[in-house]
């Protein structure tokens, strides 16, 4: 669950490129809009009403920037939207980490057992039923607190985009700042990469050690996927990443430095008041390799007897 939750940015993007490089070869005319199957109806129910408001607000803006600014607007609202919920996932998220990091020790623990030389299933399975008790009882989640909601409403948001510009004459020959919307574009792309390292960065300030090791990857590996894809596809999408993650930094801060404080002195309150369940020891671990070391021991002493007897009366049946 952990590589899921991971990789879900990657994931999402992925899937979009997919979707939006079948859509461009799904009618002979590349720039004829679809009318049938799946990708007909996301332009009818997102694709086309985007355009209207992007036609709409390049109209009412005026001048040659009246399209980027649509997609700034839509950008803007829909992360808007998308932030109440994505601060409760945020909230639970760290709240996950910060308990998480009074859990280290006993986690570790079944860490190092499960690593043990010669562990057998029913050791695994007993292990892992100490790990899932010791969640249960401090009130952790096995699958973590940041879901990927976020992500897939934002799918469809960022595919309607594309095909809003792409099928529409009007927008795609328009411009922002002089920044062709329909061709690739290098300045957008760097700008959303640079919005993504400062998040990243930000997303780092207040970390354990331990999990900032962790982070640290993605941190490095999220710019460059954010450059690469910028730079395959038009404008349109680079400018709609720049502003989401433009909201993304001022989300960020507000999660760093208001609601991780926050959660953190809740968290410790709470823990006062409860204290960390102890669910796995040391002597345990021990305990629980020694006996099966034992019962491991009788069973082959059981064996081996059993079969000097079957020896003694096979040679007792060829005297007779």
């Amino acid at each position: 669950m952990k590589k899921i939750k991971k990789y879900a940015g990657l994931l999402a993007i992925v899937v979009v490129a997919t979707l939006v490089l079948s859509a461009c070869g799904a009618t002979t005319d590349p720039h004829v809009a679809p009318h049938s199957g799946i990708y007909g109806l996301v332009y009818q129910w997102l694709g086309k009403p985007l355009q209207n408001i992007m036609v709409h607000t390049a109209q009412t803006v005026g001048g040659n920037n009246g399209a980027g600014w649509g997609i700034v607007i839509i950008t803007v609202v829909v992360r808007l939207i998308l932030m109440p919920l994505m601060l409760v996932q945020q909230n639970k998220s760290v709240r996950q980490q910060e308990k998480m990091t009074h859990l280290q020790p006993q986690m570790k623990l079944i860490q190092g057992a499960m690593k043990h030389k010669d562990i057998t299933p029913q050791q695994q399975m007993t292990l892992s039923g100490w790990q899932r008790e010791l969640y249960s009882k401090n009130e952790m989640s096995l699958t973590g607190g940041m879901g990927c909601l976020p992500l897939i409403i934002q799918l469809p948001i960022m595919w309607g985009i594309y095909q809003a510009v792409f099928y529409s004459p009007q927008l795609a020959q328009s411009t922002f700042f002089g920044i062709s919307l329909s061709k690739k574009s290098v300045i957008l792309a760097i700008i959303a990469t640079v919005f993504t390292v400062i998040q990243s960065y930000i997303s780092l300030i207040g970390i354990p050690e331990e999990q900032k090791k962790a982070m640290q990857s993605m941190m490095i590996f999220n710019p460059i996927m954010t450059l690469f894809f910028s730079l395959s596809f038009s404008g349109a999408l680079a400018l709609y990443w720049a502003a989401g993650n433009l909201v993304m930094i001022i989300q960020q801060v507000i999660v760093t430095f208001i609601l991780m404080p926050s959660v953190k002195k809740h968290v410790a309150a709470e823990l006062k008041d409860k204290p960390i369940e102890v669910v796995v020891t040391k002597e345990k671990i021990n305990a629980l390799f020694k006996t099966d070391s034992n019962n491991s021991q009788t069973n082959e002493a059981k064996k081996e007897l059993h079969q000097d007897l079957r020896k003694r009366n096979q040679g007792k049946q060829k005297r007779k």
